[in-house]
C-alpha cells in the first residue's frame, strides 16, 4: 500500500476513550498508560496519533511527572511496519508535530526511551522494529547515547549471606549522601554522569541526581543504607526504593578508594535483602550495557536481563 505523508492526520487523542486506538501497536507500557493518565504522568495533549483514515500508522507519548509543566521523556513511539518504505517519514512527520505542540519554542527534546528484547539483534523482525524508529528520530535530530539493560530479581530467588566484612547503617543526612555521591562520579562508567560531567562539576551532577530523582521517592529512607569498614570508614552506598512503578535499586556505588575488593557484591546483596523483607515479587533495576563490572553484580546477585533499553538524545 502507497501511503503519501501529506494525507494524513496527526493530533492528540481526544480521551480516556480513545486509549483502544492509541494501543493498537503492541508495546510494554500500554498497560501503564490509563494509570498514568490517572496519576498526571501523562496528559492528553502530550499522546499524539497519525491516522490515515481510521489507519493508525503512528503514535507517540511523553512522560513526565504530576508536577511537570513540560515533559521529561519521550518513552512511546511506533510507526506501522506495515506502511513500507513511507514509515520511516511518517515518523519524522508525527514526532516535528507532537514536539512542536508539547515542547517550549527553541527547547532541546528530553531524551527518548525505547524498551526492547534483550536479543533484539538476533531478529530480523525486532531488528527491523528498532532500526525503523531509530531511522525516524535521526530524521529529527536524535542520536544514540546508551544501551542499558533492565533487570529483575523475583521473589524465590536467593540471596547471598549478610557481609562479613562490611557493616551497614543508615544514611546521616544529604550531605552525606551528596558527599558519597560525588566522590563515586570519580571513575564512573555509567553514561548519564559521564555526560553530566561534561557540563558541570561532580558535585553539580550528584545534586541534579539527587534532587531530581532520589528525594522524589515516596518510599521510606531509612531503607538507604551506607556500607563501612568495620572502623566506620565508608566504602559504599545502596539506595533501595519504590518508584511510582516497581520497588528499584535507585543507586548503588563504591568509592575509589575501594574499588577492585568485591564490595559491590555485599553492597547489591544488602540492597536486595531490604526490598525482600518488604515481601515484593519482584525488584528492577538498570544499569550501561558498557558497565560490565556492574552487569556482572547484577548476574551474581540473581538478576536476569529480561529487556534493554535505548536512548536517544538532542545535543
Amino acid at each position: 500500500m502507497t501511503l503519501e505523508t501529506n494525507n494524513l492526520t496527526m493530533r492528540p487523542i481526544t480521551g480516556r476513550d480513545e486509549l483502544d486506538l492509541f494501543t493498537r501497536f503492541p508495546y510494554a507500557l500500554n498497560s501503564e498508560l490509563a494509570d498514568d493518565l490517572d496519576a498526571g504522568r501523562r496528559r492528553t495533549d502530550w499522546m499524539w496519533v497519525a491516522l490515515h483514515g481510521n489507519r493508525l500508522l503512528g503514535r507517540a507519548a511523553w512522560w513526565g511527572r504530576p508536577d511537570s509543566a513540560d515533559p521529561l521523556y519521550l518513552d512511546v513511539f511506533d510507526i506501522d511496519d506495515d506502511a513500507g518504505s513511507a514509515r520511516i517519514d511518517i515518523g519524522a512527520q508525527l514526532l516535528r508535530t507532537t514536539m512542536a505542540a508539547a515542547l517550549p519554542p527553541g527547547a532541546t527534546p528530553p531524551e527518548y526511551i525505547r524498551f526492547v528484547p534483550p536479543d533484539w539483534r538476533d531478529g530480523e523482525q525486532s531488528r527491523r522494529v528498532v532500526d525503523g524508529r531509530m531511522a525516524a528520530l535521526e530524521q529529527v535530530g536524535a542520536r544514540l547515547f546508551v544501551e542499558r539493560l533492565r533487570l529483575e530479581w523475583r521473589a524465590g530467588t536467593p540471596i547471598p549471606p549478610a557481609s562479613r566484612r562490611l557493616e551497614f547503617r543508615p544514611v546521616h543526612d544529604d550531605e552525606e549522601i551528596l558527599a558519597l555521591m560525588t566522590s563515586a562520579m570519580d571513575g564512573t562508567l555509567d553514561a548519564h554522569s559521564r555526560d553530566d560531567m561534561t557540563r558541570m562539576p561532580a558535585r553539580e551532577a550528584a545534586e541534579l541526581h539527587f534532587h531530581d530523582e532520589l528525594a522524589g521517592y515516596s518510599s521510606p529512607r531509612e531503607w538507604w543504607r551506607i556500607a563501612t569498614l568495620p572502623g566506620g570508614e565508608p566504602v559504599g552506598f545502596v539506595f533501595p526504593a519504590r518508584n511510582d512503578y516497581n520497588p528499584i535499586i535507585a543507586y548503588i556505588g563504591v568509592v575509589p578508594a575501594h574499588r577492585g575488593n568485591g564490595y559491590i557484591h555485599d553492597i547489591l546483596a544488602e540492597g536486595t535483602r531490604i526490598l525482600a523483607e518488604q515481601d515484593v515479587p519482584r525488584i528492577r533495576a538498570a544499569t550501561d550495557l558498557g558497565n560490565q563490572p556492574m552487569a556482572n553484580a547484577f548476574a551474581r546477585a540473581g538478576y536476569l536481563t529480561y529487556e534493554r533499553a535505548i536512548t536517544m538524545t538532542w545535543s
